[in-house]
């Protein structure tokens, strides 16, 4: 068996950043890459249902071991794409083996990064401090994948069994073409969520609003009562929202509105937001705080001057896995037998599973032994990714009874 260190440091090594604004999809091409080679080992394992589809999302299918065929099925999802926050390409990689608890210097970037105490002894990995690492979610993917070789050199018992290794996640994407009926089977678990004793049954509802702001520009020498700025306008908007409700400001459950970029003139300005909250009368509270101050706005200096869209981008996945309470519990009994204290914790965003879970498959998220994602002192925690692939073999045999 190849070991999960050299099968994760294989996958690192594919650049594989999507683009939020590609028109394509997937938004790269060159994620392709390394869909291909997925699909070429999991073909090397011995699994004869793989698929690559058109789209670049890798399906790979085990049948039930004889006398299985019967019990429910389950499924284990990561993406392959990587945050466009920091660049991906060209990854070169630290191990420290023995980790003595000392900060750790990351080439000659600058950067260092000093993970938690508990992993004071084992082997992490990071970057030159030039790039992110990819665990996110690469790690998954290595996890998955060795899970699957586990099960089939060992022959361990196990009912129907699906895989999914999707693109563009990192940028909303990821379950676009996702084929649920094609997955085969009812249940499933991301691999997405950092470290290993998490389970993540919950996410903020989000939504984005975009703000259109119309002025009337005049000479400023005689604009008096005429001249309309659209963007004090714009500012005046964003000034009437809650100071307090912005990500610098909550933590655990708080909702918040987020500015995420701005541009105008006298003429015409745009603010466009992110939405958050766990809650979904919350959620629904602050899309009409939005309305109600743009209504404000346009009676007093008139209608059209603002233009509100707010589209919806994803919902709390409590709302579906509370109808499926053994999906939580299994994992934390799984994470229990792996030597770890399981932990909940409320996702302050939103993963493939969110958006799977409203698309008829139950979907919570499960750790893959990598922090810091998203920047160039990303590390991934080596035991942690071997006990995330004990947790999932312990769910498959949750599964089958044993």
């Amino acid at each position: 068996m190849k070991n999960i260190q050299s099968r994760f440091l294989e996958y690192v090594s594919f650049d594989t950043q999507s683009d939020g604004n590609s028109q394509t999809y997937p938004s790269t091409a060159k994620q392709f890459k390394l869909a291909e080679f997925l699909r070429d080992e999991l073909t090397s394992l011995g699994i004869k249902d793989v698929t690559l589809t058109d789209k670049c999302y890798v399906y790979a299918k085990l049948p039930a071991s004889p006398g299985l065929e019967n019990v429910p099925g389950v499924g284990f999802i990561a993406h392959m794409d990587t945050s466009d926050a920091a660049s991906g390409a060209d990854v070169k990689v630290q191990i420290i083996h023995n980790w003595d608890g000392s900060p750790i210097v990351l080439g000659t970037s600058g950067l260092s990064v000093t993970p938690g105490k508990s992993l004071k002894g084992h082997t992490i990995i990071t970057t030159d401090g030039t790039t992110l690492l990819g665990a996110d979610d690469k790690a998954g993917i290595a996890i998955i994948v060795t899970a699957l070789e586990k099960i089939l050199n060992e022959k361990i018992p196990h009912g129907p069994l699906a895989v999914a290794f999707t693109p563009d996640e990192e940028i909303g994407g990821g379950t676009e073409f996702f084929d649920v009926d094609f997955f085969g089977v009812p249940y499933a678990y991301t691999v997405d969520g950092g470290a290993p004793e998490l389970i993540e049954s919950e996410n903020f509802n989000a939504a984005g609003a975009d703000i259109i702001f119309k002025g009337f520009s005049t000479h400023p020498g005689s604009s008096k009562n005429v001249m309309i700025n659209a963007q004090k306008v714009a500012m005046e908007f964003d000034s009437m929202l809650p100071a307090w409700e912005v990500p610098a400001h909550t933590e655990h459950r708080e909702g918040f509105y987020h500015l995420t970029h701005s541009c105008g003139n006298v003429s015409s300005a745009e603010l466009h937001y992110i939405l958050r909250d766990h809650d979904a009368e919350l959620f629904e509270k602050r899309k009409k705080t939005i309305l109600n101050i743009a209504e404000y706005l346009n009676g007093k200096y008139g209608a059209n001057t603002v233009t509100v869209t707010i589209k919806e981008q994803y919902r709390n996945m409590a709302e579906i896995i509370a109808r499926y309470p053994f999906l939580v519990e299994d994992a934390q009994k799984a994470i229990e037998k792996a030597g770890l204290v399981p932990r909940m914790s409320p996702i302050r965003g939103g993963t493939d599973g969110a958006r799977l879970s409203f698309m008829g498959l139950p979907c919570p998220n499960l750790g893959y032994g990598g922090y810091r994602a998203h920047g160039e002192t990303e590390y991934a925690d080596v035991q942690g990714m071997e006990s995330v692939v004990k947790i999932l073999l312990n769910i498959i045999a949750a599964f089958t009874g044993k």
